[in-house]
């Protein structure tokens, strides 16, 4: 037989070419977010992909509903992107130069395609972010397209990458990426299981976080917030904090893993889109902190209960006090099975939770794992299930505040 070994090749290019269509055809395979190591950051859907995340029932809207500044989670369409600044920076060097000089009522901008490493800066510099009272630092996310500059560190010991010095600062347009979006829920069982090290080995692993303060007045808004083990926007102290429009997600060391967290702080949390986070909202519970969320839209991913208030047995400081006051409506909670809140002892004040949407179905007999808390509390006017209906609701928060 004549070798022909022209069409030897032709044969096997065909061959390779067939079995390449093969596999394009095959259904991609799904690897679950724990396993995709330090790469992890990718959200499943955009704030444009939402669709309609509200309802309205006899003329009454319930759930999250955009208002006239822009898409639940900010980006394109916002109204309020700004794009340009009496500083221009596209190095950290020259950032952190320009805020050094900045003044209260001037902003630093960071143009759209600046990529920033902050992470030598953390390790060998000791320094974070510092953004003065008043001044505002910025970039264009949603701006002709634009996804904003990154400013990002890879340093597991990140406390924190921007920390706002003073009343009055705002950050926006901006995505902030942490260096660990993992759950790292074998470590949480290795530290707190049988004859594990509890909380002295627990805290030898280093946590993150974003965003800190300690003053009033913080805005964040139209930001992109993403793998910080510890919290994405973290408000030590202070009041009359606004987080709006922001994307938030990714954030989900399992015993920490915060969205926006609250120590000793007031704020309004609203329009913002989460998912990927242990819980999106929690705060410690201390005197003198809350939280109003409002037109959130909470996405299908947590790896515990969503929004949460610490008591005083977590803090063991002898008091049933969780918070002051926390109000909680016109949210959609897309979660198909955790808690959508969890307040772990008794607000000073009280609790309203009213007019959200909760993807969830209401059932009389496990009522208790849909909002828990152990006093000073209301739920009602909610609505149930997808689609919605509105039910008798029947939670019983009957345990009485001690004055302490």
């Amino acid at each position: 037989m004549k070798f022909n070994l022209a069409r030897v090749i032709l044969v096997s290019i065909c061959a390779a070419v067939a079995l390449q269509a093969c596999a394009l055809a095959q259904p991609a395979q799904i690897t679950k977010p724990e396993q995709t190591g330090y790469n992890d950051y990718e959200p499943d859907i955009q704030p444009s992909q939402l669709g309609q995340t509200w309802t309205e029932i006899d003329g009454v809207i319930y759930g999250a509903k955009p208002d006239a500044t822009g898409p639940i989670g900010g980006g394109k369409g916002y109204m309020n992107i700004v794009t340009g600044g009496d500083f221009v920076t596209s190095t950290v060097q020259s950032l952190m130069a320009a805020l050094a000089q900045a003044k209260p009522g001037q902003t630093v901008f960071i143009p759209g395609d600046a990529v920033l490493d902050m992470t030598t800066w953390i390790i060998a510099d000791k320094k974070a972010i510092m953004v003065p009272a008043g001044v505002t630092l910025a970039s264009n996310r949603g701006f002709n397209g634009s996804s904003g500059a990154l400013i990002f560190s890879d340093e597991l010991k990140t406390q924190p990458m921007i920390r706002v010095m003073g009343d009055g600062a705002r950050v926006t347009g901006l995505r902030l990426r942490g260096p660990d979006p993992l759950i790292r829920l074998d470590f949480h069982q290795r530290c707190f299981g049988k004859g594990g090290g509890g909380h002295a080995l627990y805290y030898k692993l280093p946590n993150s976080d974003g965003i800190q303060t300690s003053a009033s007045r913080l805005e964040v808004d139209n930001c992109e917030i993403m793998g910080w083990s510890s919290g994405g926007v973290s408000l030590i102290g202070g009041k009359d904090h606004h987080v709006h429009h922001n994307y938030i997600h990714h954030n989900r060391r399992h015993g920490l893993g915060y969205g926006v967290v609250f120590n000793q702080a007031f704020a309004l949390v609203d329009y913002n889109l989460f998912d990927y986070c242990r819980h999106h909202i929690a705060g410690t519970g201390r005197p003198e902190s809350g939280y109003e969320a409002a037109n959130n839209v909470i996405l299908n991913n947590a790896n515990s209960h969503l929004f949460d208030m610490h008591g005083g047995r977590d803090r063991k400081d002898g008091t049933t006090i969780a918070g002051t006051r926390m109000n909680i409506h016109h949210n959609t909670f897309m979660h198909p099975s955790e808690r959508i809140l969890y307040i772990r002892g008794i607000p000073q004040e009280s609790a309203d939770v009213h007019h959200n949407w909760i993807y969830r179905n209401y059932d009389e007999t496990k009522k208790a794992t849909l909002i828990e808390s152990d006093g000073n509390t209301k739920a009602h006017d909610n609505v149930y299930g997808n689609p919605p209906r509105k039910v008798q609701e029947n939670y019983k928060f009957e345990k009485p505040a001690r004055k302490k």
